[in-house]
């Protein structure tokens, strides 16, 4: 009974939310199964303004909201520079990306990212392309999904005393019902709400160590200069306002490139642009979502920096080894029931929208890019078997989540860098080079996943000068030059003038 007196606004107010997640699901759901089509991009039917909110709430996911925001907590301010790459690379996104996409899968039939390299490069190498490009998905999406399934559980550890198994189970659990339900339509209009209450909470959020402390001065003249210790045991001082003191802009820089550029080549992101309605509506969201992330990621960045105006030392000392935690930790500290309960809505918002989103790629890059691919199946299955996989690979996603390898940036990090490394060539190549080749595509994918690996775990963590130099530089760098190089070399493979023409005239 007193655990429900301390804590009824909160469950209230999530009660709430996700009823209307599992509504707008099961509304959707009879359209939804009308077809493949529908299933999979929502018919090519949403207007604007909702692709703006939803690709804006997946791509300020779990990682941004509790990660980022809780990390700033470790680099300080320094650390609200990645808010200006990643919003770089959202307008780049909308500007370069866009509206070719979306004119070229549809003249293409296409349904999914890799029946995209398919159809575009098209050669008997296609078949092979979308079945690798397929399963990079499926481990780039592991860790994606860990992590943000970890940082939602953390934040209802602190605010409501739930177990992190059981809170791990509850996101995981639910965003799958309402993706398994509705398909894209669901995923697209859950995420357009998500990206509206994400906003506000974004700036409510901002707000709440100046209220604690008392003033925007006050605040700045506690972080200015503090007693609070850095992971190695050294005093902070005033390295929380001095830029580059507490990290190096070289790992900014790699962070926010690995994760900024998942804009540009993340399946999860790209599909977005399938769906939308019209010419118009793109126009609308090409300006919209640029200003919803950017002001978003000011609010954000820099969170966990102010944070210690409101940590004692002995709180920060554990803080500072934990920033996953940091957010959880804030609003407990500010103690006001509506404020934990809009910003935990605002939370879960963050992580379901970023897990519904990758669950059904994931769903689409199984059945239809693998499974029909090498045994063709009829189409009236394709959709059941889509459900059966999101199910089987969310019960897989949630055991992993219990033990969780690594810290809700580096594991977001380094999807980010397998799909920026491995996907923007050969999707860039296939918008803009008509004289890109299938053995380019393949090739950039192949040196793309291989050096982010060998170069996180042969050499980054081993040599100590390394250490700042995230995978993706590397890693982005080589299958860029693969891409171009390969292709020049095997220009009598590219795809015949008629097949060009359709595509660039």
């Amino acid at each position: 009974m007193a655990y429900l007196q301390e804590h009824y606004i909160t469950l209230l107010l999530t009660l709430f939310y996700i009823s209307g997640c599992l509504y707008i699901g099961w509304y959707f759901k009879n359209k939804a199964n009308k077809g493949v089509e529908g299933y999979y991009v929502a018919k090519r039917e949403i207007p604007g303004w909702v692709i703006s909110l939803a690709f804006f709430s997946t791509s300020a996911s779990t990682n941004t909201y509790i990660g980022q925001a809780g990390i700033s907590f470790q680099y300080g301010l320094s650390w609200a520079w990645m808010g200006l790459i990643w919003t770089v690379f959202c307008v780049i996104s909308w500007q370069l990306l866009g509206p070719r996409m979306r004119y070229q899968t549809a003249l293409l039939k296409s349904f999914t990212i890799p029946d995209y390299f398919h159809l575009r490069y098209k050669s008997n190498l296609a078949k092979t392309i979308r079945v690798f490009s397929a399963l990079i998905i499926l481990f780039a999406t592991i860790w994606y999904m860990v992590g943000i399934a970890k940082g939602c559980a953390h934040v209802l550890t602190s605010v409501l005393d739930i177990p992190y198994w059981l809170g791990a189970f509850f996101i995981i659990a639910i965003t799958c019902i309402y993706t398994i339900w509705g398909g894209m339509y669901s995923v697209l209009w859950t995420d357009a709400i998500q990206g509206i209450i994400m906003f506000g909470v974004a700036i409510l959020m901002f707000a709440i160590p100046f209220i604690y402390v008392g003033g925007v001065k006050e605040t700045f003249e506690i972080i200015s200069f503090t007693e609070h210790i850095t992971q190695n045991g050294e005093p902070i001082e005033n390295g929380l306002v001095v830029f580059g003191k507490l990290v190096s802009f070289l790992y900014i820089l790699g962070i926010g490139l690995s994760i900024g550029m998942k804009q540009i080549s993340e399946p999860k992101n790209l599909i977005r642009f399938y769906s939308i309605d019209n010419a118009k509506s793109m126009r609308f969201a090409m300006i919209w979502t640029p200003f919803f992330l950017g002001i978003s990621l000011v609010c954000v960045m820099g969170l966990g920096a102010l944070v210690h105006s409101m940590a004692s030392y002995e709180e920060a000392a554990y803080l500072i080894n934990h920033t996953d935690e940091v957010i959880g930790f804030m609003l407990n500290k500010f103690d006001n029931q509506w404020v934990s309960a809009i910003c935990v809505a605002g939370l879960f918002a963050a992580g379901m929208s970023s897990l519904a989103s990758v669950i059904i790629i994931i769903g689409t890059a199984f059945v239809k890019d693998i499974w029909h691919v090498i045994r063709p199946m009829k189409q009236v299955k394709i959709i059941p078997r889509t459900k059966w996989f999101m199910a089987i690979y969310c019960g897989l996603i949630y055991m992993l989540t219990l033990f969780p390898l690594a810290g809700i940036v580096e594991l977001t990090a380094f999807a980010g860098a397998v799909f920026a490394a491995s996907f923007f060539p050969a999707i860039f190549g296939g918008l803009y080079l008509k004289w890109g080749t299938d053995i380019g595509a393949l090739a950039s994918m192949l040196t793309g996943i291989l050096v982010n690996i060998i170069w996180r775990f042969a050499f980054r963590y081993t040599y100590e000068g390394l250490n700042d130099i995230h995978e993706i530089i590397p890693a982005f760098i080589a299958s860029s030059l693969v891409y171009l190089l390969v292709s020049l070399l095997s220009s009598s493979r590219k795809p015949n003038k008629k097949h060009l023409s359709l595509l660039f005239d």
